[in-house]
Order: structure tokens, then sequence, then C-alpha cells
């Protein structure tokens, strides 16, 4: 009796599975005839309209290879905007698992625009090394900045980024000793937790210290610089991503507590103005700098991209018909390959200096106008690893900031979703049921070891030129593959003005 009834069972659950089966192949049949109808009658579409159903197959292909190419079939050094190589690198510094390679480079040695750097026939022994010295940032403010790492985290904003994203980079940074920008999008308590150093920044929205208008409001900034962690503040008036346009923040990620902290409507895109309301010429610039610095207390700077240097030059001479107490104490200068933010492709492509050329071009402008010690300058732009940093060091930066790097430290793969909320690894994502991948206590501890490994690795190339400690590299000590496969220095390809040549030990 038992065996007949589960015979019985089994016939009504096969009919059932195969009723259901029926009624699915029924139902991708009506789906795919609608389809059909639909496609061969619309007029948007040529494909589509040409080959209905079938044509749908060209867009989800196109849609995936940017996938399988990142594992399948791209070479080493083939992917933009860092390939394979170069996330390896990051991973492998902050895993803090060994890095080094066996068989020689793949790195093609020919290629115009690869640096590499000049090694020292008899450079110093170990027990000459010394740590990086502090650089006052600010000599004229009530709080000056004195500050040793000169690789530090870049402007990246809570919004844009996730609550554990930020906590990671907050208790990483605080014990690697280095420095968190907080972006534009206003101080979260998140940035406070893991007891940094934090660099303030002012968006054109002035997120986090607006009026209702939009307008700065001085007690909120004072109660966000009463915080002692918060060391700096810095002017936003552009970014590498997009010169020329503002911020923008999905509605997808304004949660509450978002919308709290930057002073906005929650669910709606929040799109900043292209510039501050306040600051159309130097002059306005120079004045909420003042106004700022005298305000708080705190060094105050600003950070651009880069069309020109005149306007710098312009900036200079204000400086000194005015004091030169009342020059900016930092600029910040983001290379145009800059790109966390979510951005049209033609500003991300087309518009602003790449890193390579707007550095040089401000450096030397400061230093003809006899303001390069009172003004310190920190670089952003694609600097990822080692030799990136020690490039920009080489040419005069006094710091050097990465955004996508403590990005890739913090597990992201490159995926392209940063504008979507739907990050995978859980670092732009407002979604809690991505966020939960990113394990806070195991990131800041890959976020600490990356920007260790970096230092120390760009240590290592200072020591092979012969100096004793990074900020001593100069345009000599670095080479830049031509267009003709021949590498030429640094110091022919970009020369010091006159006035620096002797300071930088190029003239005997």
């Amino acid at each position: 009796m038992e065996s007949t009834g589960f015979a019985h069972w089994l016939v009504v659950l096969v009919e059932l599975v195969t009723a259901f089966a029926l009624l699915l192949l029924a139902l991708a049949v009506v789906v795919l005839a609608v389809t059909w109808v639909v496609d061969r009658n619309q007029t948007g579409n040529a494909v589509l309209r040409n080959f209905p159903v079938i044509g749908h197959f060209r867009y989800w292909f196109l849609h995936l290879g940017e996938f399988f190419r990142q594992y399948l079939y791209s070479s080493d050094r083939e992917e933009m905007p860092f390939n394979r190589a170069q996330r390896t690198w990051v991973y492998r510094a902050a895993k803090n698992v060994d890095n080094t390679n066996a068989f020689g480079s793949s790195r093609d040695l020919r290629a115009e625009g690869v640096p590499f750097f000049v090694n020292a026939p008899f450079p110093d022994l170990g027990v000459d090394h010394v740590e990086p010295v502090p650089v006052t940032i600010g000599p004229y403010a009530r709080e000056p900045y004195s500050h040793a790492a000169f690789f530090n985290i870049s402007a990246m904003s809570f919004g844009a980024l996730s609550a554990p994203a930020v906590r990671a980079l907050s208790r990483g940074a605080a014990k690697a000793g280095i420095w968190m920008d907080t972006g534009e999008g206003g101080l979260a308590p998140y940035h406070l937790e893991g007891g940094c150093d934090i660099i303030f920044e002012i968006g054109t929205a002035k997120y986090g210290v607006r009026t209702p208008e939009g307008k700065l409001d001085d007690d909120k900034l004072l109660a966000i610089c009463a915080h002692p962690q918060v060391k700096m503040v810095s002017i936003k008036l552009g970014q590498g991503a997009k010169p020329g346009m503002g911020g923008l923040l999905p509605g997808a990620k304004v949660t509450a507590e978002i919308a709290a902290i930057r002073g906005i409507p929650v669910g709606e895109d929040s799109q900043s103005p292209n510039r501050h309301l306040d600051i159309g010429n130097v002059s306005q610039l120079m004045d909420s700098i003042g106004h700022i610095r005298e305000l708080t207390g705190k060094p105050v700077g600003f950070k651009a991209v880069l069309g020109g240097v005149e306007w710098i030059g312009e900036l200079c001479d204000e400086v000194w018909k005015r004091g030169i107490e009342s020059a900016p104490d930092f600029i910040i200068v983001d290379g145009s390959e800059g790109g966390t933010g979510a951005a049209p492709q033609t500003l991300m492509e087309g518009v602003g200096l790449p890193l390579h050329e707007a550095l040089p071009a401000l450096l030397d402008m400061l230093i003809v106008k006899g303001l390069r010690e009172r003004i310190k300058v920190v670089c952003s732009g694609k600097c990822i690893t080692a030799y990136d940093v020690a490039w920009a060091l080489s040419i005069g930066a006094d710091f050097v900031n990465s955004a996508r790097g403590f990005m890739l430290a913090l597990g992201c793969i490159q995926s392209l979703q940063c504008n979507r909320n739907t990050c995978p690894t859980g670092i732009t994502t407002q979604n809690p049921k991505l966020q939960r991948g990113l394990v806070v206590s195991d990131k800041s501890e890959r976020v600490f070891h990356y920007a260790k490994n970096v230092m120390h690795e760009v240590g290592i190339i200072a020591h092979s030129c012969g100096v004793s400690e990074p900020r001593q590299l100069n345009r000599g000590h670095c080479r830049v593959v031509g267009d003709d496969g021949l590498s030429i220095p640094l110091e022919k390809l970009f020369p010091y003005p006159q006035a620096a040549r002797r300071q930088a030990g190029v003239d005997a």
C-alpha cells in the first residue's frame, strides 16, 4: 500500500513539474513573440528592427565584455584605468604578502612616458637611511600642521563611499599615520571613528557647512574644525574626473543619514554648482582662504585641476600685494586622469591637464614667483604604486594623495559600478546587503599595510638613488622614455627655473 501511495504521489509530482515546464515554455514563446513584434516595428534601433529578439544578445555581450576582458582576455598590462599588474601589486601590498616577481618585468620599458629611476653606483648604507622629515603646512595659521607621511588618502566623500568603507579608511589611516581627506560630502562620524588626521574639504555646494541658500555657515564650520582631528581645510575648486562641473551624488545613494550630514533632501540627485557662488576670481579665492583661516585657525588651501598656470601666476602676484601670510597654505593639484566620481565621459577624458604636465607646471610657477617654500604642493591622479609616488616626489611634490589606490586596498575589483549603487564589494554603495561584504576590521588592516608598503618601497627607490629619504629625490633622479624609445632626465623634459637649479643640486 505504501509503495502504491508513493508511486501515486510521484506521478502527481512529475505531472506538476511537466505542467509547470510547459507553462514556462508557453510564457517564453509569448514573450519572444511579443518581443519580436515590438522589435520589428520600433523605429529607434536598426539592429533590433532587422534582427528581432536575437539583436538583444549584442547588447548583453557588450555589457558582459568588460567583465570577461578583465579576467579572461586582457594581458596583465592592457586594461584601463588600472591594469591587472597594477591591481595585483596593490592587492599584495594591502595583504602584506610577498610582492616580488620572477623572470623579469612584464612592463614595456621602451613605451613612451614610462618613468624609471637612476640608481647611484654607491648608495648609502641602510644604517644611514632616515625616516621622512615632517613638513609644516600653514606657518601663519594659529594651528600649523606638521606631517611626515608623504602618501595619504585623497578626497572621497561619505555618500560616494559607504559607511564601512569610510570607517575602514579612518582606522587604517590612523594606524599608518597618514591623513584622510573627507571629500566634499561633509564630515561624518565615521571619519572621526579611527582617530586619524583629517583634511576637511569644502565643495562648491558647501555640504555640511551650508546655509539653506547654499552659502558658507561660519558656525557649522567652526563646529567641525573644533574637532582636534581636523587639521586643515581644503576649498575644492575642481576634481580630475570632471573639471568645471560640480560633484554628482545619485539619489539612490542619498539616504536620510547622508542627507542630514550634507544638508540636502533625501533620495534626490544632488548636483553641486560648477563653482563656488562666492569665488569667481583670484581675489575672491584669496578672500575665502583668509576668512576661513582667520575663523578656524587651521591651514587653508585649495584643490584644483589645471588647464594652465597663468592664473596661478596671478594668484602669486596677489599674494605679494597682500603679504606672504595671505598665501594659500597648500595647493592640491588633481590630474585629469582622476576618476572615482560619477562624471560625463567627455569631461573625464577630454578636459584638464594630466598630472605629468600639471604638476611640474605648477611647481615651476611657484618657484618663479618665489612662493615654493610658502605654499606646499599635494598631488593626486592615478598614483597607486611606489614608482608613481616616487615620480611625483622627484618632480617636487611635498605630498601625494591617492583615492583609487586605497579603494583597491579595500577590495575594489574595478567592476566600474561606482556610480550605480551596485558596487559588489560594498565600497561605493549604500545598499546594506552589499555593504555587508566589507568587514571593517579586515579592510582597515589592508589600508594600513598598503600605505606602509608604498612608503617603504618609495624609500627603497630613494635609497637606490643615493638619497637618505624620499623627499630628497629631484628631477635628476628620474628619467622618462621618449617617443624614440630612449629616455631623457626629468630635468631636461621639465627644466628647473634657473633660480631653483642650485637648490635642487642640479648645477655645481
